[in-house]
């Protein structure tokens, strides 16, 4: 695999929380500038059409991200009714489920008890989302999560803003290029708080930890080539597999997991 698994500072334990959640909030905007809402739900309407009900739940929500949009996307582009999003993850933000459960859109949730990607089993119907975050997952975990998807005939829908097609040593550049853009972007989060403020343009914590994780995010995403590892074992007749590029702003990867009907 070109793929290296290097640490990122969001997946550490003693990262506290507002910290996560205001990196989680850069991202968001971010995808929203390289319209990634558009692009996953271009893709999650097409999963929604081997799905036995019209719901989606998202794994490693963590502290969120454009779901939401891509569900408003879903309802007024390709007039998805009554569907339904549940946010999940295997540490929940408990301050994020408040907000979400306690928002006045009741067709969006977040799931307050843990969930393991790897180990949702048939129970939990609808298509599963992974937004940005299958390259954090090992070799062995994310082969896991797609297994699980294949074996209990759901969909699942990968999508990764990074196509990591630059050479290793370009990775690099990126540190700089993520920092500045941080001081702008940030510009446009919302709901912004004292500390995206005050650990943003006074104590620069937030830019240098989004261009930290910006730069390995593109070291440890899984290419084309890498998914085919990841799918060993994983093709049958009933469920097929389709991988690809999304180009616009930026060059994205996808990995479409559908049940077949026999």
């Amino acid at each position: 695999m070109k793929r290296i698994h290097l640490f990122e500072v969001e997946d550490f334990n003693w990262v506290p929380n507002w910290l996560r959640r205001c990196m989680t909030l850069l991202i968001v905007v971010m995808h929203r500038i390289l319209g990634s809402p558009e692009q996953v739900a271009k893709l999650v309407s097409k999963a929604l059409l081997y799905s036995k009900k019209p719901e989606i739940i998202d794994l490693c929500s963590g502290s969120g991200g454009p779901m939401p949009e891509v569900i408003e996307i879903l309802q007024n582009k390709y007039n998805v009714k009554n569907i339904k999003l549940t946010l999940s993850d295997l540490y929940p933000d408990t301050k994020m489920a408040e907000t979400v459960n306690g928002g006045n859109n009741k067709n969006i949730t977040y799931l307050t008890t843990p969930l393991d990607a790897a180990k949702i089993g048939a129970k939990q119907k609808g298509v599963r989302t992974m937004v940005g975050s299958l390259h954090h997952m090992k070799p062995d975990i994310a082969h896991n999560i797609l297994k699980d998807a294949k074996e209990s005939r759901q969909p699942i829908c990968i999508f990764e803003i990074s196509d990591n097609s630059f050479p290793a040593w370009l990775w690099w550049i990126a540190i700089p290029i993520n920092t500045i853009t941080s001081l702008f972007v940030t510009l446009a989060v919302r709901p912004m708080t004292w500390q995206q403020i005050v650990f943003t343009y006074i104590i620069p914590i937030i830019p240098l930890a989004f261009a930290w994780d910006g730069a390995v995010s593109n070291a440890r995403t899984y290419t084309l080539s890498d998914m085919d590892e990841l799918l060993e074992g994983l093709h049958s007749d009933d469920y097929t597999w389709e991988k690809g590029t999304i180009k616009g702003k930026s060059k994205k990867l996808y990995l479409l997991g559908l049940p077949v009907n026999k």
